[in-house]
């Protein structure tokens, strides 16, 4: 048998008087309604290592779903909640994560894996390149660039030139590679 506490704002209260042995979060809880549920349950899976924690939602909050999976392997589960079929489909991944399997709704996985390539991306960008295009996502100019870097006009279209490079944007009449530069930066 299942014990089971369904998140509320007395999460950790709870789960420290009931001990169950799968806890359910949804990310947006009390009190900001903003990131706590995905929150506790990195901090659970921290505290609880033997017990499972399920975020069930309609978000998918990719920084913190990184940190809920590295916490230990197992015993974990993500699932977007427009997208279990029935009661039958939850309860199975509740006793998959009880038994300390690890589900993954695809989505989560998609936006999970398209979040780590955005991250080598920019990991990839060398200091210079990066101060430069957090000074493009400021909306600056090269030519301000250049004097705020004390570079000139042509060092800095070479860094722009790069960057769109590293990030795989070639050159079309119909794209502006440097607004999709700066979306990337802001994305990732």
């Amino acid at each position: 048998m299942i014990r089971l506490v369904v998140a509320d704002d007395a999460l950790l209260a709870a789960v420290a008087e009931h001990d169950p042995d799968v806890t359910v979060v949804d990310i947006r809880m009390p009190p900001t309604h903003t990131d706590e549920g995905l929150r506790a349950a990195v901090d659970l899976r921290r505290r609880y290592p033997r017990r499972g924690v399920l975020v069930f939602s309609q978000y998918i909050e990719a920084r913190y779903a990184t940190d809920l999976l590295a916490v230990r392997a197992g015993g974990v589960g993500y699932l977007l909640e427009e997208r279990v079929p029935n009661v039958r489909a939850f309860m199975s991944a509740l006793v998959r994560v009880a038994d300390g399997e690890t589900v993954l709704d695809p989505d989560v996985v998609r936006q999970l894996v398209g979040a780590n390539r955005q991250r080598e991306t920019l990991d990839r960008l060398t200091a210079r390149e990066q101060q430069v295009l957090t000074l493009m996502a400021e909306g600056r100019s090269n030519t301000a660039i250049a004097r705020l870097l004390a570079v000139s006009d042509g060092t800095v279209g070479k860094h722009v030139s790069a960057i769109s490079g590293k990030f795989g944007l070639a050159a079309a009449d119909t794209d502006h590679r440097r607004v999709l530069a700066v979306l990337r930066y802001l994305k990732g």
